[in-house]
């Protein structure tokens, strides 16, 4: 009975990013703020995208799922954070935890997947424009967008429940401000080689494969941008596949980091760092990097404001 106790906590403890309780109180507000933007600007956009009929294409389609994966995200880690700052106990149950570690699991797939079909999205339009109807039709699009999460919620149970079934001879302190899988690894007492290897495994067929597919996407991209003479036009083709490249580059460096290396060479402030970028920062750059340099979502915006005012 005791060793099944120690094996199988009822409650994990959550070390979160610091302990000096003014920095908490910094913290708390910083994640608050956080949050209340990445709601807020998610929101904004899938409801602009729903209402103006002018976006209702495929890039927009994807763009709306990309925005309730990253709203889920956000709801996932922060709230709990929140909640454990302001009470000062950073306790959170088994259940909990292996909720909040599926779920996390669940939309770090589906968004690697959903961010490589965007990068194709934008190949087909640029380089195969006269079939773009064609291929990219709405039952297509909607196949991708549910394989993502189908293959999401694979992933994670694979990876998850095994995380959860090992001994952690004791000890029941997490070293992180969620619960994810690096952390629990390094906690248990037995050999996690193998599960480990599966990590690296499922990383590679879907952060590795989304990743490598997005390359050659914009590689055939730029290729086809510098077959164009005209400067403008350059530049118009690329300021679309812009914003596209820098939520790429933040968020495949981020999960590549976390997860495909050896759990020993884990550093706790480091990978707390590298945790937020992709849990809560990213979530709440998302809507803004993709509208900022949107015309189409301006104009949208723009538009609203006026039958608004009206």
């Amino acid at each position: 009975m005791e060793h099944k106790n120690q094996t199988a906590p009822t409650y994990f403890f959550l070390i979160g990013l610091s302990d000096v309780p003014h920095l908490l109180a910094v913290y708390f507000l910083a994640f608050l703020v956080m949050y209340l933007i990445t709601v807020c600007g998610n929101i904004l956009l899938i409801f602009v995208v729903t209402v103006t009929p002018t976006l209702h294409t495929p890039m927009y389609f994807f763009l709306r799922n990309l925005s309730i994966i990253d709203i889920s995200f956000s709801c996932t880690v922060v709230p709990k954070i929140l909640v454990n700052t302001l009470s000062m106990d950073p306790s959170i149950s088994f259940l909990e935890c292996a909720i909040q570690m599926y779920i996390h699991m669940v939309l770090g797939a589906a968004e690697s997947i959903l961010l490589a079909v965007m990068a194709y999205d934008r190949f087909v339009a640029i380089c195969r424009p006269l079939h773009y109807a064609s291929i990219m039709n709405y039952r297509f699009c909607a196949c991708l967008v549910a394989t993502s999460w189908s293959v999401g919620c694979i992933n994670s149970f694979i990876l998850v429940f095994p995380t959860m079934n090992l001994s952690f001879c004791g000890t029941n302190h997490v070293n992180h401000f969620f619960c994810e899988i690096p952390p629990f690894l390094l906690m248990s007492c037995v050999d996690t080689r193998l599960h480990e290897i599966t990590i690296y495994i499922e990383a590679a067929i879907i952060v590795m494969s989304s990743f490598l597919l997005t390359v050659v996407s914009y590689v055939h991209i730029v290729i086809s941008i510098l077959k164009i003479h005209s400067v403008k036009g350059r530049y118009k083709v690329f300021s679309t596949c812009a914003s596209h490249l820098l939520v790429v580059t933040l968020y495949y460096g981020t999960i590549m980091f976390m997860y495909i290396r050896p759990h020993s060479t884990y550093y706790h402030t480091m990978d707390k760092i590298t945790s937020l970028f992709y849990t809560v920062v990213t979530p709440m750059l998302n809507p803004f990097i993709y509208s900022i340099r949107n015309k189409d979502f301006k104009i949208s915006i723009n538009n609203l404001k006026k039958k608004l005012c009206f």
